[in-house]
């Protein structure tokens, strides 16, 4: 069993249902990531240059022949961060800073064999934010992204010029401590075994033929 395999019990995440309010037993502090702000930005960059790194494997044949570019994670570093607070609104504050993202290329070289690489694109960003108040916890501002290439061409010595679409979440966060309403601790149920079972299909299929439906009533009369 899990959370997913129909666990009937009250003490597990999921859909509420009939009045929220019955099970409430305490009020609870959880220690989370609070997101004060958050904003996307989604664009297409043009003859976007990926320099290669760590080409595998090392015995390649230059020219390549561009296959694809993906990000390989979600987190992003940020870089040259200026927060600028705006004179006209000190909640929020003017945000600048490039978001580098991590991606893997794949390529095949001049005799058809596959290769992959490293490579960085940083994107530039300058957006308004909320910040929150001064505090003794500092804020921060996280970078969450996304970036993937179908299009491109091998202009120079390790080099590839793409076109690529790249999304970008900045959020301003702070770890906090929380107090909620809570039912009390989660019910972990047990854990359900894998295992094959190859004459499923087969004994779930009837003893005997089912009656033809409406359906097959109407074909069959069509037919005849």
């Amino acid at each position: 069993m899990s959370f997913s395999n129909n666990c009937k019990s009250e003490k597990i995440p999921g859909p509420v249902r009939g009045n929220a309010l019955s099970g409430i037993c305490e009020k609870t502090c959880v220690q989370v990531e609070k997101v004060f702000d958050a904003c996307m930005s989604q664009s297409s960059l043009t003859d976007l240059q990926l320099n290669l790194t760590d080409v595998t494997p090392t015995d390649l044949t230059a020219p390549y022949k561009f296959v694809s570019a993906k990000s390989t994670s979600t987190t992003a570093q940020i870089t040259d961060l200026s927060v600028s607070e705006i004179p006209e609104d000190s909640c929020y504050a003017r945000v600048t800073c490039n978001v580098q993202i991590p991606v893997s290329v794949t390529f095949t070289d001049a005799n058809g064999k596959t290769g992959t690489a490293n490579a960085t694109v940083t994107v530039p960003k300058d957006v308004i934010l909320h910040v929150s108040a001064p505090s003794v916890i500092p804020y921060s501002i996280q970078a969450t992204v996304g970036f993937d290439a179908m299009q491109g061409s091998y202009t120079a010595d390790n080099q590839f010029t793409v076109t690529g679409c790249t999304t970008v979440i900045l959020k301003v966060t702070m770890p906090v401590d929380i107090l909620v309403p809570s039912y009390g601790y989660c019910y972990i149920p047990p854990c359900r075994e894998y295992t094959q079972q190859a004459c499923e299909g087969v004994f779930d299929l009837p003893l005997y033929p089912q009656e033809c439906g409406e359906d097959c009533r109407y074909n069959s009369k069509l037919k005849g």
